[in-house]
Parts: C-alpha cells; structure tokens; sequence
C-alpha cells in the first residue's frame, strides 16, 4: 500500500507566487515535522500564478528546473517521496506552456508533461500557450502513471492510450471551476472506471478572476469508487491505495480484454 497526499489548495488573489510556494512549502515541511510520510504528493495546476491570471503568465513564466522545481526537490528529498508539483508556466525559448514536473525522492526530474489539451471556453489559454504533444507515462517505484492536466478529463482517448502504453492510475492536476462541478465528479469516476485504474486529482480551491474554483479532489479506485476526496475549501486530501487491485478488478471484470476497437 501506498499513502498519497493530495495538497488542495486555495488561489488567494492577495498572494504572490513566492508567497504561495513558500505557503505549499510550509505544509509539506509540517508533514516532515508530525512525521507524516506521504509516498507520493500532488498539486493543482498553475496554483502558483493562479490560472485565470492571464496577464501574469509570461512574466511569471520560468523555465523547467526553475523556482517551482528548486522549491520541491529538496522537499522530495526530505521526505523520501514522489511529488506533482502540479502546473506551472514553462517557458522554453518563446514558447510558453501549461507543464507539471513529477519529481523523485533523489530529486530528479521523474517526468515532465505539457498539458496537450488547452482550454479556450472563457480562457485565453489557447491563446497564450502551446499544447504539448506527448503522452506521459512513466514508470516509477509507485507503479507505473500517466500524468494529465484539468480539461484532458474531457479526452478519453487520451487515458485509453496511456493504459495501452501500461498505466496503472492517473496523476490529474486541475482549476477546474465550480460552475462545471458536476462534470469534474462524474469525469473523475469515468475516467477511472472505464480503464480500470486508480485516479488521483488535485483541484484549486478559491477563487479569482471573477471565476471560483471547485475543489473536490478526489483518489478514484478502479471500481469509480471515491476512497477519499475533499471539501471545497483549502485542505489536504489523505488516502491510503493499493495497486494489486487495479489487476483484481481488471480479472475479475476484464473489460479491457474484451476491446474491440
């Protein structure tokens, strides 16, 4: 088994970056302290500028070994722990995008994904970022993830060709608002129960911009079952899973081996 912490955090529009990566950093150094050790740790997506804050994404922006992976890898370190941590705004020569770093316990760069999915309803994403082009999966000591981003969850294909490349659960970084919440939940379960996986994800909580967050992250098993989630407000979502049961469910329902397309 494997114990997983989901950082929910609030977007306060009062803060700065620096302000909310110290304010992240301060929660997993408590962990340290009350000697909670999380096997692995997830953030939201661009938690660190705030999503909608579209005028402060290129001068904001930072490269990929930059001030969110220099806050987090000594923390990997520390606690002997995989971390997402969560999106930020990358920027490589002129090029800006929406990418998650999942660091290891040496302090590595396990994987790097670019959301491929940007969402232009109401949003200058599209606008501002290029989509990544690769499907992330890597194989960690935790087993083996695919790593997504928010309006990914709208793109089945995408989860249908990370378990085709051997994904055993989904890492989901999200600022998903509440105004969709109904969406986010039932994306969450499907997503898990029609491959059969674990799903981890990680929602803003707050608000700004005019636009509030919806939180209820949520650890998905490979049933659709919610094991753990969270309220709307900022909190850590703690759960305890298993990877053994994503073969169980997939032998004694095997579903995945009756796929005809």
């Amino acid at each position: 088994k494997m114990n997983v912490a989901v950082l929910q955090l609030e977007v306060n529009a009062n803060q700065t970056k620096d302000e909310r990566i110290a304010h992240a950093v301060d929660i997993l150094e408590g962990m340290y302290r009350d000697n909670k050790c999380p096997q692995l740790v997830l953030l939201p997506e661009i938690w660190g500028t705030g999503f909608f804050n579209f005028d402060n994404y290129y001068k904001e922006s930072e490269e990929a070994q930059g001030r969110t992976y220099s806050a987090f890898a000594p923390l990997a370190q520390k606690l002997g722990c995989y971390i997402l941590t969560g999106s930020f705004v990358e920027r490589e020569g002129s090029d800006l995008y929406n990418t998650s770093l999942l660091i290891d316990p040496e302090g590595s760069i396990a994987a790097r994904y670019r959301k491929i999915h940007l969402f232009g309803y109401k949003s200058r994403e599209t606008e501002l970022l290029k989509p990544g082009k690769d499907i992330t999966v890597v194989d960690t000591e935790l087993g083996v993830w695919g790593i997504t981003t928010c309006y990914d969850l709208r793109f089945p294909e995408l989860y249908r060709a990370m378990v085709d490349r051997g994904a055993q659960g989904f890492l989901v970084a999200a600022a998903w608002p509440l105004a969709r919440l109904d969406h986010w939940s039932l994306l969450n379960k499907a997503r898990a129960i029609e491959n059969q996986c674990y799903l981890i994800s990680c929602n803003c909580a707050g608000s700004h911009g005019g636009i509030t967050f919806g939180g209820r992250s949520m650890v998905v098993d490979p049933w659709g079952v919610a094991v753990a989630s969270g309220g709307d407000r900022e909190t850590v979502v703690w759960a305890s899973i298993d990877l053994e049961e994503v073969e169980k469910s997939r032998s004694a329902f095997p579903a995945l081996r009756d796929r005809v397309l």
